[in-house]
């Protein structure tokens, strides 16, 4: 295994060690499953199941079922390799997790279905995948569209440290339902060549196009699909997007040869005018635009976001029609640099914007431009990896010079795009506010932020 995948997959000893404490605690039933396994087995430690399906089946609310190492090569039915139509509840979610410090892998690639095929087909609640890979689902027939990674069409779900890749269409795609949660997954390298209306049309990294809310990406990151890397243009109620990554969509994998439509976060086109919120997300050198509203209705919040190099606008508010009122983009605190910052404005209240300076900023007031490790492993934590790329430099052009947005910074304003100076993309903020307005700092909160500032070396 290459140390990339090691370090992607690995989660801090500590935390695994609460999550068993925690499953203990509950007294449900705990699976195992193992390549080697065998499904007329009792699913245990010893003797586990072979198949995933096998230990779903089995399952019940407040279950965990542990996979395994080593490849699972999904055979499938019913127009998916795994089923997952069970249901845990809120207090009891059923659990399909990787055992601590090992690698699963489904292999769909075996998967012949004259369908389109899901990879998994969620369409159970209150479930929570975590810690696997999922890759090559194909596409079978040349009459229909992609095919997709994970299916979702359940609610309340969580799907948490995946690595979906090389897949004939989106690695996940929510459908339908609604308080979905994808957190620090991985999108990248999905093309679709058979799909009827164009080869590449439809793989984007991350997709949704429910009618119910609470749908969130967090954490996510989406490179080199053949569409765009997150797409919810057929979404009926608002989606959020929060500190996730997008770069090199709308080119064929692995390549800059054109592919499809190529937008970082594609936004827009309800039929209803709902709102998306876009937070702390960085884009860059996609084919296309780095944020697009895609004929936004209700017009979308987009608030600290960094776009960089991307061959179309940084930002395009595109709207078939005037938008007035709540309906509004609103724009506060976003960065764009390479390129042109913003397309068509649309209608749009744009405040504290890099394209509202007086003069715009360039690539020497980030710290590094080097997009050295934006793929590579992940924090413990699972959280995108901390790197200088595209963070403000001391003293730039993007250093205190925001608009209040709603949320907490550090120093006398926020600073423009998804990082804050000195302080990473996980740093506590709003030091400066509390102190501002307070003059008091709560001891512990004081004691925890020394220790803080002293081990990054960042600025209070």
């Amino acid at each position: 295994m290459h140390e990339q995948e090691i370090g992607f997959f690995k989660i801090a000893a500590g935390t695994w060690r609460l999550a068993l404490l925690l499953v203990a605690s509950t007294h449900a039933a705990t699976w195992f499953v193992a390549p080697a396994g065998d499904d007329a087995g009792p699913g245990s430690q010893i003797r586990p199941f072979a198949t995933p399906q096998r230990a779903h089946d089995a399952s019940s609310a407040g279950d965990t079922v542990w996979f395994r190492a080593g490849v699972y090569r999904l055979a499938g039915a019913r127009n998916a390799g795994f089923n997952a139509s069970r249901s845990g509840t809120v207090d009891k979610p059923i659990r399909f997790w990787a055992y601590p410090g090992e690698r699963p892998d489904f292999d769909c690639s075996g998967l012949d279905i004259q369908d389109r095929i899901k990879g998994i087909n969620v369409t159970g609640s209150h479930l929570h995948f975590r810690g696997f890979a999922l890759h090559h689902v194909p596409q079978r027939i040349t009459t229909a569209h992609e095919s997709w990674g994970i299916w979702v069409s359940g609610s309340g779900n969580v799907f948490e440290a995946l690595d979906l890749h090389h897949n004939q269409g989106p690695g996940l795609f929510i459908a339908e339902g609604g308080g979905n949660l994808v957190l620090n997954c991985d999108s990248h390298h999905n093309y679709d060549p058979l799909s009827s209306n164009g080869a590449g049309e439809n793989a984007d990294g991350f997709g949704c196009h429910s009618d119910k809310p609470g749908n969130a990406f967090r954490g996510c990151r989406s490179w080199w699909n053949s569409d765009d890397g997150y797409d919810c243009i057929n979404a009926e109620s608002p989606v959020l997007f929060e500190r996730s990554w997008s770069w090199l969509n709308g080119y064929l994998p692995g390549s800059t040869t054109s592919g499809r439509n190529g937008a970082g976060f594609k936004v827009g086109k309800s039929q209803t005018g709902v709102r998306h919120v876009v937070r702390f997300c960085v884009a860059f050198q996609n084919k296309a635009q780095g944020f697009y509203a895609n004929h936004s209705l209700g017009g979308n919040d987009w608030i600290s976001n960094t776009a960089f190099g991307n061959k179309g606008p940084g930002f395009d508010m595109l709207s078939d029609t005037l938008l007035v009122g709540d309906k509004v983009h609103r724009l506060r605190n976003n960065v764009a640099v390479g390129g042109t910052a913003i397309g068509d404005a649309g209608a749009s209240d744009m405040r504290g914007n890099s394209w509202n300076l007086t003069s715009a900023p360039v690539a020497g007031d980030f710290q590094s431009v080097d997009t050295a490790g934006v793929s590579g492993p992940r924090r413990a934590d699972g959280s995108v990896p901390a790197l200088a790329f595209l963070t403000p430099k001391a003293g730039g052009a993007l250093v205190d010079c925001g608009v209040e947005s709603g949320f907490p910074f550090v120093g006398q304003a926020p600073d423009l795009g998804a990082f804050e100076w000195g302080a990473g993309p996980d740093a506590i903020r709003g030091v400066g506010r509390m102190r501002a307005r307070t003059g008091i700092v709560r001891a512990d909160l004081r004691d925890a932020l020394g220790r803080w500032f002293s081990r990054t070396g960042a600025r209070p």
